[in-house]
């Protein structure tokens, strides 16, 4: 039976994304010993963009557990498969499709933010060194369009050894470090059109709002690799 078609009104649960959190903090921390640093700095209220560093499966989840607050991830669709699909709808979570143009994931993102919600983002749009050494312009383009603070979200320690049980998965009971920055507006080094959070969207503006998302992204990661003791060579 195929799938009925997803409607654009339809809006990630609230609820639902605290019922994950709650579920994710429990999970996380019966296998893991996650470290959270910085958690404060994520505003209490009001929307913001959680852009996380990605270099392992459970990162995602990791973050979702262990976040002050409710959060809405942008999940590429082929994890929506199976009893997973209804699953992480159910928690609130946004599929979306990494190789078009996805307009109902686009505006659901958007709504999200409008009502005050936090929204996250793999700034990288798939797996890798997890270093923000190439950033997509999707990043940008919420933060510009909603005008939502960002904050960087460092995962340190997810990718850096094999599990001897389950080798996909690092290490049960080892540390994962989790480090969150300071908040900042992506446009707020820029001037004339575009800057400001006037929501103008044009491809300078996009442009050098991600030039530096990505310099205040490299700098928190490189910050909180100093912090937790990580060196870059593990990661």
């Amino acid at each position: 039976m195929s799938r009925p078609p997803e409607r654009t009104t339809d809006l990630p649960s609230e609820r639902g994304a605290d019922i994950g959190r709650r579920l994710g903090a429990g999970v996380m921390h019966g296998l893991w010993r996650p470290r959270v640093l910085g958690a404060w700095k994520v505003p209490a209220a009001g929307p913001a963009i959680l852009a996380v560093n990605h270099t392992h499966n459970i990162d995602g989840p990791m973050v979702l557990g262990v976040a002050p607050r409710p959060v809405h991830f942008l999940i590429k669709k082929e994890a929506f498969v199976g009893p997973l699909a209804p699953f992480l709808t159910g928690i609130g979570q946004l599929r979306v499709d990494r190789h078009a143009v996805d307009r109902t994931a686009v505006v659901r993102a958007l709504k999200v933010l409008e009502r005050g919600g936090v929204l996250g983002i793999f700034p990288e749009g798939t797996r890798g060194e997890g270093d923000f050494a190439s950033l997509r312009a999707g990043l940008a383009y919420f933060a510009v369009r909603s005008g939502a603070p960002i904050v960087p979200v460092a995962v340190l320690g997810s990718s850096e050894r094999r599990g001897r049980l389950i080798k996909g998965l690092p290490p049960l009971r080892s540390r994962i470090d989790v480090v969150f920055g300071a908040p900042f507006e992506a446009t707020e080094e820029m001037q004339g059109p575009g800057a400001g959070g006037t929501g103008r969207r044009t491809r300078q503006v996009l442009d050098e709002a991600t030039a530096h998302i990505q310099k205040r992204l490299t700098a928190h990661l490189e910050n909180a690799r100093r912090l937790t003791g990580r060196s870059a060579t593990l990661e």
